[in-house]
Parts: structure tokens; C-alpha cells; sequence
């Protein structure tokens, strides 16, 4: 197996002096594996990236940085020394391999990767319909959820037999003992038990629409749940790529809206009154705040659930313009510091 050195610094920090609803604190940006652009005073350009449609990230305990690639059909990892070497698929899109070395496995669009305590990874097999692990003792894949065809079907039972429509996002819960999943074309929100292997759906009810403040959350409509995340609190936090919102489900069940118009357009300000333009991803940081990865206005946007403000972080030339970002997707906070997938440019960046 071949090993390529990038490094951590493989493009000199530079300070992002930001102008924001709240009065956000400017980050210093790195290029943690990418390039800085021609157009940003650099000198290669995203297609000479080492990746391809990196789509999402995750860490082992290690502090070893898990990559997928949506077009790529990869998985990376990233050592904090900045040796670079691929630890499943090879690039083809289909589903194959389980049971076997993960290097020889296929994928087929992969969205999101989370990252067990124990340092097994979980991939969202996005358009196999399924969950794939990688174990970390064996290198092995197998599937834990779904059977690699579209469909809604399981709950109550074993997820291996479960049917899903378009994994999309999946997270840990803060206790590592369930997985969340974003299903979809399913309009749900699903959880598997990694203690009994259970399915079970905790908001939608397969109808498209806007769900109605304090429902019952599995008994509500929802536009498109793209993605997923849940706070130290327990609440679960579903983020609308069509529906332009952000809504979270509380402990007893019901589902609000927190954030968004619901109408596509770019608003900071009280998250009510704020606007996205198809929101793609979202975590949580070590204090509850949320960061979300706004696609359609090109900028990683914050939502503060204490004073209730959405801001935005970097992107739409806040702060050195000669830097932007390009189909925004994957998100992670690891160690105090917010980590970007600046997919349409081939790179991921890291906001301190």
C-alpha cells in the first residue's frame, strides 16, 4: 500500500476577518489537504487534489482524519503527521466485497463517515442504501444496515434487514450507542441500536411537508431530511436541504423548526428570520452550538440555540476575499476546532 506525505500545513495559515450578525470571532483558516487556488494567490488547481468529491470526514481516537469521497468511491485517512493513504474501495461504484478487506470493497456515493470509540468506521453507502462498518481490528466490511435495495421497511427488527431510500448523514448519538441516520427519500429520520442492532424511526412520517411546532415528531411531515446531528441534551437536530430549515426534536418526542424561513435565500440574524440556501450537512460543537454547511450560498454558517442567531462563518467573501468556498459539504468539530469540506475545490480546511 502506497503512502503519500502531505502535510497538516500544506498551505500557510491565513487570518478570516469576518463581519457578522453577533460579532463573530474572525477563525484562522489552514489548508489542511488540498491547495490554495490560482485565484487565492496559489499555484495548482482543485483537480490536481489528491481527492476527488471529498464529501464527508470523522476522527479516530488516534486523531487520525477519516475521509469519503462521493466521486472517488474512497476512503482516506489523514495521520496528524500528514501521511495520506487509502484504507477501503477502489474506486469503482458499485456494492461488493463485504466480508472482506475493506481495500477491495466498493462503494457507490458516499455521503457522510462517524467514527466509534473503539475507532470502527461507519459509512453512509449513500445510493447502496446501506451502512457499511469498517472494523478497526480486522480491516474487514460488512453491512450493518439495510440490504443494498431502496425501500422502508424494519423497524422494531434487526437493521440488517431493514430497507432504506438514500442514506445520507448518519451520526453517533453522544453516548456512541446508537447511530442516526438521515433516510432520505423516506422523509425519516432513523437510529440503529449498535447494542441490539434494532432499527427505529425517530421523526417523519414519509409525507412531505413542514412539520407543525411541538407535533409528535414520528407522526410529522418533512420537506427532505438531508442531514442529522444530536447535542449533549439529547436533542436531534435535522437539517432540510429543500425545506431551507433547521427543526430539532426534543427528548419528549416533538419536533419544532429553530432556524430557517423555509424560503431558499441568504439571511444572518435571528434564526427565525434567517436564510439558507440548501444546507447540505451539520454538527454540533462542544458547547451545543451548531455549524452548518450552507451549499447554495457557499458559506459554513452558526447557529447559537442560546441567544437563538444564525451567523456565518466564513464564505460569501466575509473576510479576505480572495479565498471562497465551492459546494461546501462535509463538517466536523474535533479538539476545539471546526473542520471544512470545500468539496467543489478538491480540499478541507480548519477553522481554529
Amino acid at each position: 500500500m502506497k503512502t503519500i506525505t502531505i502535510g497538516f500545513t500544506c498551505a500557510t495559515a491565513f487570518g478570516l476577518a469576518i463581519s457578522v450578525y453577533g460579532g463573530e470571532p474572525s477563525p484562522n483558516v489552514t489548508i489542511v489537504l488540498g491547495n490554495l487556488l490560482p485565484e487565492e494567490d496559489g499555484s495548482k488547481d482543485a483537480s490536481q487534489s489528491p481527492l476527488r468529491s471529498p464529501f464527508g470526514i470523522d476522527f479516530d481516537t488516534a486523531g487520525n482524519m477519516i475521509i469519503v469521497e462521493l466521486e472517488g468511491g474512497r476512503v482516506h485517512r489523514l495521520s496528524p503527521d500528514g501521511d495520506f493513504y487509502t484504507i477501503a474501495g477502489d474506486g469503482s461504484k458499485s456494492y461488493s466485497g463485504d466480508g472482506g478487506p475493506a481495500l477491495k470493497a466498493t462503494f457507490n456515493g458516499m455521503h457522510n463517515v462517524a467514527v466509534a470509540p473503539n475507532d470502527d468506521i461507519y459509512i453512509a453507502d449513500s445510493w447502496n442504501h446501506c451502512i457499511r462498518k469498517i472494523d478497526a481490528k480486522s480491516k474487514t466490511i460488512s453491512t450493518i444496515a439495510g440490504t443494498g435495495k431502496a425501500g422502508y421497511s424494519g423497524d422494531g427488527g434487526p437493521a440488517i434487514e431493514a430497507t432504506f431510500n438514500f442514506v445520507m448523514c448518519i451520526t453517533l448519538s453522544p453516548s456512541n450507542d446508537e447511530l442516526f441516520i438521515a433516510d432520505l427519500n423516506n422523509r425519516r429520520i432513523r437510529a440503529v441500536s449498535l447494542k441490539t442492532a434494532v432499527a427505529r424511526t425517530v421523526a417523519g412520517n414519509g409525507q412531505r411537508g413542514i412539520p407543525k411546532d411541538d407535533a409528535i415528531a414520528v407522526e410529522s411531515p418533512l420537506v427532505d431530511p438531508r442531514a442529522v446531528t444530536v447535542d449533549s441534551k439529547g436533542q436531534v437536530y435535522i437539517l432540510e436541504r429543500g425545506g431551507h430549515a433547521l427543526r430539532v426534536v426534543s427528548p419528549d418526542g416533538k419536533i419544532r423548526t429553530v432556524a430557517g424561513t423555509g424560503t431558499k435565500g441568504y439571511a444572518d440574524g435571528p434564526a427565525l428570520e434567517a436564510q439558507f440556501a440548501s444546507p447540505k450537512h451539520v454538527c454540533t460543537d462542544d458547547k451545543d452550538n451548531l455549524y452548518i454547511a450552507d451549499d447554495g450560498n457557499q458559506a459554513i454558517r452558526k447557529f447559537d440555540p442560546q441567544s437563538s442567531s444564525v451567523t456565518t462563518v466564513v464564505g460569501r467573501r466575509r473576510g479576505k476575499p480572495a479565498v471562497s468556498l465551492k459546494r461546501p459539504h462535509g463538517i466536523c468539530f474535533e479538539q476545539g476546532k471546526l473542520f471544512v469540506v470545500d468539496t467543489g475545490n478538491n480540499r478541507i480546511l480548519r477553522l481554529d
